[in-house]
């Protein structure tokens, strides 16, 4: 399991270097808000470690979507990741299949994450059960569940450990990989062992429980000692 952090600013990212992946992001325009592209290329150049970086939470916009995850991936991120902030099985797959022929054409090293939402039933967006399979199909390489509202409620307050167990199983499945986030905190790392997912994204937990304080480095070393 690898803990990917997601720092706001390249300030944030020189104290995040501890972590697994870097993940690059502006959480002032979402829950997977999209950061500058100068900023992405400036992290990746000193990280020495993979960079991830969101490029929104979207409604039903492909041809937009392509355009940012070819950009990201252009810019130096290693994942590129996409919120689905949308209802429908279809708009979903025509949606997914541009972001990842945008970014696997040009670069099929790099990896696609697809992301739904814990709280879907309240932002009326798919579901990541009905998502996983089409993200599979598409040919991406991660299925993700966050939090679309950030409220601090966790992603276990909407999603128990067993449907987030069957979710990461059901991807093993599938051939993908599992992310987990959403306001995760330190009293739930027992519960991801457990679940076992690829990887785990923390912002709030490594800013002392406020997503819009700063990173800090020795929570990034708390948690990774806690998950070894």
């Amino acid at each position: 399991m690898q803990l990917l952090v997601s720092p706001s600013s390249i300030d944030e990212a020189r104290h995040s270097v501890a972590a697994d992946i870097i993940d690059v992001k502006k959480p002032s325009e979402g829950s997977l808000g999209a950061n500058f592209p100068w900023v992405i290329r400036e992290i990746k150049e000193f990280a020495q470690k993979p960079v991830s970086a969101a490029i929104g939470d979207f409604d039903f916009r492909p041809g937009g979507a392509a355009l940012a995850a070819y950009g990201a991936a252009c810019a130096g991120a290693d994942y590129v990741k996409i919120g689905l902030a949308f209802e429908g099985k279809e708009q979903a797959r025509d949606l997914i299949a541009a972001v990842v022929r945008a970014v696997k054409e040009p670069f099929p090293r790099k990896f696609v994450v697809i992301a739904a939402y814990s709280d879907y039933e309240r932002m009326h967006t798919i579901s990541p059960f009905d998502m996983a399979p089409i993200a599979a199909e598409c040919g991406a390489d991660f299925a993700m569940i966050d939090t679309g509202i950030k409220d601090r409620q966790s992603t276990f307050a909407f999603m128990d450990e067993k449907a987030l167990l069957s979710f990461t199983e059901g991807n093993r499945k599938l051939g993908l990989g599992t992310a987990l986030a959403g306001a995760l905190k330190f009293e739930d790392l027992d519960a991801l062992k457990r679940i076992n997912p690829e990887i785990i994204g923390v912002r709030g937990m490594v800013c002392g429980g406020d997503r819009n304080a700063t990173v800090r480095e020795d929570l990034i070393n708390k948690a990774l000692a806690l998950i070894r």
